[in-house]
């Protein structure tokens, strides 16, 4: 068998995607999962599909089950292509009496597929459905993180499937989150909140907060890729609220590309004064760093110090990659800095400052220009302003 039963009757028939590498700019380099659920009760109800050249794994996972065509409800939480790209031909296989979403699912789904003849079922924040012995309760979670989006809870198994939120890129033959390595868990989970979750951190807060209220009970969350969350489902809760708070530690990241070494050799200096200020750090270099990966090191730091020599009055293109990603994500809270070499014109560090500015950051100095290569003088400024940050994280 390769599905897994998670719950009395209910079932992973999920599939493993081991070779992507690559999920709209995140570096999904362990690759990843697509988490699709069974329901199996008086009323058969599958939840999400997965992406569409995986249809045929997941109707041969369903068949160790039950015949496909026994199922009687489709319950889509999330209309993202990696969850409904195979959809279309489940509904051809399953032929269901009902297809459940929420109100902006059916718009999705209605612009995606142009399928008006489907047998929808829109539901709402609060309603819900009986399976037989389980029910199936619905959670709109507007913006986690498409508009679509929604929880499925079935109290009597204390179990929520979470659509994306609580999720993780990483594909494993195991399926708890207590089968494998809890630091290297919680590491590819900071790394979805970071690139996915970041930018929508208020309807993270709100979220929770709503869950607080309600008084779920809950024991086991189910998302749609990754490790399902059975042991340590309150250690995952409280993660999401410090992420979701943008809670910082005393940590600074020195993000750079060099041409010739200039700016390599100014970060070493930055990170010589932050170093005597107690400072945690995390030294990136832009050409063996992805930038996912720089933007999870960023999701729990106070400042961050961006480095980049100047080339055609701009910065390097790796900078501008970076900053660019970064934006969309909508960092709060953070500490910033430029620093750079230059040969003639030195604009490098002023195009920095300019996307610092548009994400709020506190810039507390206006930044470092080297021309060509540093002398112990500029070295000096360098190590100064790392101190000057360091004392700053610490308030």
């Amino acid at each position: 068998m390769t599905t897994r039963e998670i719950k009395k009757n209910i079932h992973w028939v999920g599939v493993v995607d081991w070779n992507i590498r690559d999920f709209h700019g995140y570096s999904t380099y362990k690759g990843t999962t697509y988490n699709s659920f069974l329901v199996m009760d008086e009323k058969i109800a599958l939840v999400d599909t997965v992406k569409k050249p995986f249809k045929q794994e997941l109707i041969d996972h369903i068949r160790e089950l039950t015949d496909p065509e026994k199922i009687d409800y489709i319950i889509v939480n999330h209309v993202e292509m990696d969850h409904s790209g195979s959809l279309p031909d489940m509904i051809d296989l399953i032929k269901p009496e009902k297809i459940f979403c929420s109100p902006m699912g059916h718009k999705a789904l209605l612009s995606h597929f142009h399928r008006e003849d489907w047998p929808y079922e829109i539901v709402k924040s609060g309603d819900s459905i009986s399976l037989g012995k389980k029910t199936v309760h619905f959670l709109e979670t507007k913006m986690l993180h498409w508009p679509d989006s929604m929880f499925s809870y079935i109290p009597e198994d204390k179990l929520l499937i979470s659509s994306d939120a609580f999720g993780q890129h990483w594909s494993t033959s195991e399926r708890f989150d207590d089968e494998v390595d809890k630091p290297e868990l919680m590491a590819h989970a900071s790394k979805y909140y970071a690139n996915i979750l970041m930018i929508f951190s208020p309807n993270v807060r709100k979220l929770l907060e709503k869950v607080a209220e309600m008084g779920l009970e809950i024991d086991m969350i189910a998302p749609d890729h990754g490790l399902i969350w059975r042991e340590n489902v309150g250690e995952i809760l409280e993660s999401y609220g410090r992420w979701a708070r943008q809670e910082a530690k005393q940590k600074a990241v020195i993000v750079y590309d060099t041409m010739w070494k200039s700016t390599e050799t100014m970060a070493k200096a930055i990170y010589k004064g932050l170093l005597e200020e107690g400072i945690s750090i995390k030294m990136m270099d832009l050409k063996t760093n992805h930038r996912s990966d720089i933007v999870n090191e960023i999701l729990d730091t106070k400042a961050v110090l961006f480095g980049s020599p100047t080339l055609n009055n701009g910065m390097l293109p790796s900078m501008a990659d970076l900053l660019t990603y970064l934006k969309g994500l909508r960092p709060t809270g953070k500490i910033g800095a430029a620093f750079g070499s230059f040969g003639w014109s030195g604009e490098a560090v002023k195009h920095i400052n300019g996307f610092m500015e548009k994400m709020k950051f506190d810039i507390l100095d206006p930044g470092i220009k080297v021309k060509n290569v540093p002398i112990a003088e500029d070295l000096q400024k360098c190590v100064e302003l790392g101190t000057k940050i360091g004392q700053a994280i610490k308030g």
